[in-house]
């Protein structure tokens, strides 16, 4: 069953819904007047926080000594190296030297059984003094004519002949006593007194390790950019931290047809002691020495073939960074040459680079001088705001 309403029954509903129906008009209009009001203030908030002033860090550009670098393997040489052995057989009577142990020029370092050769020798110089007696003898009879000039000759022939065999003995005698040929040091002692030493066994090696001579091969296509008096840096696992410098002496008159590449030598000090024959060596060599700008490789913001640093500026007492594109040459150790775009002495920065475009402000929050790391940076940083904090 329907309920109906008379006209002025439905009156007053019509009038409580249009009022609501008022009311809520009203507020979608001041809720968009208050959006028309905002916008503006929201859309100049937005701007302002795009252009706050990001922290970043910088380095100075600078014109330093640059090279570029050819690499090779080498192997270590002593300037002067020898493997001791006997050259006849005999028994070791004497040792006078231990294993590692620095000798000089000349000194004895084994004697073998000599006493046959000692005692032919004794013979020999006997005759030797008879012979020299006789010729002494007979030279004032020649004067005096008393004895014939044939007779002096045959003296004199039989005194050399008695000098040569002296000599050949002293020479047997010689060959029984193993000496130092340079000043070096020695190696492993392989024999012992009363062994039986032969022609070819080893009984030690001596090296002049005071200078060392560095063989390695370098490609034929470097060939023009190879010539003496070039300085080499090398290194080895052996010594990780260590960096030993020398200088390209020699280079070889062929090339090998097999392998494509040359020969060269360069001779390193070795005052320390540390180098040793034998040891793998991998050589630097400086090529094209030049003065050219270098920045740090973490500076470089790449945009397809095309390379851009920020540079910071000061416009109208703000500090801020230009985008600018470099032309880029050799890279080496963390570091690439700038052939041009930039100048020397102009600042960069080298963090932040991807939270700033052309244009933007930047605080600098440290500088970076070339030898600090990213932890140093940080700590610089860290100081500069507590300082700043301390002065407010």
């Amino acid at each position: 069953m329907m309920l109906k309403l008379s006209l002025t029954q439905r009156l007053p509903f019509f009038i409580k819904v249009e009022r609501l129906k008022e009311k809520r008009m009203n507020k979608i209009s001041i809720i968009v007047l208050i959006t028309f009001i905002l916008s503006p203030f929201q859309i100049a908030v937005s701007q302002e926080e795009k252009k706050a002033s990001t922290p970043v860090f910088i380095t100075q550009v600078k014109a330093k000594k640059f090279f570029d670098i050819i690499e090779a393997l080498g192997t270590l040489r002593a300037r002067e190296s020898v493997e001791l052995n006997s050259s006849v057989t005999e028994i070791v009577t004497k040792v006078y030297f231990q294993d590692n142990q620095r000798v000089k020029k000349g000194d004895v370092l084994l004697e073998m059984d000599t006493a046959e050769e000692v005692a032919e020798l004794a013979e020999q110089k006997s005759f030797l003094e008879e012979a020299q007696r006789q010729v002494n003898r007979l030279i004032p009879l020649v004067k005096n004519r008393a004895a014939s000039a044939s007779l002096l000759d045959e003296n004199r022939r039989e005194l050399e002949g008695a000098k040569a065999r002296v000599n050949a003995i002293q020479s047997r005698i010689n060959q029984r006593i193993v000496k130092a040929p340079f000043d070096g040091v020695l190696g492993l002692r392989n024999i012992s007194v009363g062994a039986l030493a032969q022609p070819g066994s080893i009984v030690t090696t001596i090296d002049d390790d005071r200078v060392m001579k560095l063989d390695f091969s370098v490609p034929e296509v470097f060939l023009a950019s190879l010539k003496t008096g070039i300085v080499i840096s090398a290194s080895s696992e052996a010594f990780p931290d260590k960096i030993f410098e020398g200088e390209v002496a020699h280079i070889n008159s062929r090339i090998d047809s097999v392998t494509r590449s040359i020969q060269a030598r360069a001779i390193l000090s070795n005052e320390e002691g540390l180098l040793k024959p034998g040891l793998l060596m991998t050589v630097e060599l400086q090529k094209n020495p030049r003065t050219t700008l270098l920045i740090p490789e973490e500076a470089l913001l790449a945009n397809g073939p095309d390379n851009f640093v920020f540079v910071v500026k000061q416009v109208n007492g703000k500090t801020t960074a230009e985008k600018r594109k470099v032309i880029l040459g050799a890279r080496q150790f963390g570091e690439v040459e700038i052939k041009s775009g930039l100048t020397d002495g102009e600042q960069i920065v080298t963090h932040g680079i991807l939270r700033i475009n052309d244009g933007d402000e930047v605080t600098i929050k440290a500088i970076d001088k070339g030898n600090q790391s990213l932890s140093e940076l940080l700590e610089q940083a860290s100081a500069n705001v507590d300082k700043d904090a301390g002065a407010n």
